[in-house]
C-alpha cells in the first residue's frame, strides 16, 4: 500500500476516530491533575496520543485526533469549548505527523528522534498559539500568560510526549510485528 502524506480515506477516518475517543476519555481521567497556579492546566498523560497518532498514520489524523480528543475531553470534564486550545492539541498532533512519511522502523533509534523533534515543534506552535490567544480571550497580560499557560502548558505536554511518544512507538512496532506487517 502506497502512502501519501495527505491522504484521507475510510482508514484515517477510523484512525481519527479512535484516536479522538482515546485522547478525549484518557484526558478526562486525569484532568483532575491539576497544575497548581497554573490557568487550568492538567497533566494529561494522554496527551501523547495524537503526537503518536500523527506520526504513525499521518497529520491530518493526528489533528484531528487531537483537536476532536481535547474537546471530548473538557466537555466530559465540565471545561466547556475553548476553542484555541483545542487548536492546540490538533497542533500537537499534526506537527509530529509531518514526519509519517520518514518513519521507516518505529523502533529505529533515528526515527524515534525524528519524532522526538517533531513533538518538540507541535507543543511549542501549538502551545504558542493557545497562549497568546489568552491575551485577547481572557484578557490577560503577557508576562501572565507565559506563567501561567505558556511553561506550565509546555513542560507537562514535553514530558508526557517525549517519553510516551516512544513507548507507543515501540509497543506498535511489536503489533506489526505480531501480525505480520
Amino acid at each position: 500500500m502506497k502512502k501519501s502524506l495527505w491522504s484521507f480515506g475510510t482508514r484515517e477516518v477510523v484512525f481519527a476516530a479512535i484516536g479522538a475517543a482515546l485522547y478525549g476519555v484518557l484526558s478526562y481521567a486525569t484532568n483532575m491533575l491539576q497544575i497548581p497556579g497554573a490557568g487550568n492546566v492538567a497533566i494529561r498523560p494522554a496527551v501523547a496520543i495524537p503526537m503518536f497518532f500523527g506520526v504513525a498514520f499521518g497529520p491530518i489524523v493526528g489533528f484531528i485526533s487531537g483537536i476532536l480528543g481535547n474537546i471530548i475531553g473538557d466537555l466530559l470534564s465540565g471545561y466547556g469549548f475553548w476553542p484555541w486550545w483545542d487548536l492546540a492539541n490538533g497542533l500537537m498532533g499534526f506537527f509530529p505527523g509531518l514526519i509519517y512519511l520518514g518513519i521507516k522502523n518505529f523502533k529505529d533509534t533515528s526515527d524515534i528522534l525524528k519524532a522526538e523533534g517533531m513533538v518538540i515543534v507541535g507543543v511549542l506552535v501549538g502551545i504558542g498559539v493557545a497562549a497568546i490567544s489568552e491575551l485577547w480571550v481572557s484578557g490577560v497580560d503577557f508576562a501572565t500568560t507565559v506563567s501561567m499557560n505558556f511553561i506550565p502548558s509546555v513542560t507537562t505536554n514535553l514530558v508526557n510526549g517525549l517519553i510516551l511518544v516512544p513507548i507507543l512507538m515501540v509497543a506498535y512496532s511489536a503489533i506489526q510485528a505480531r501480525s505480520g506487517r
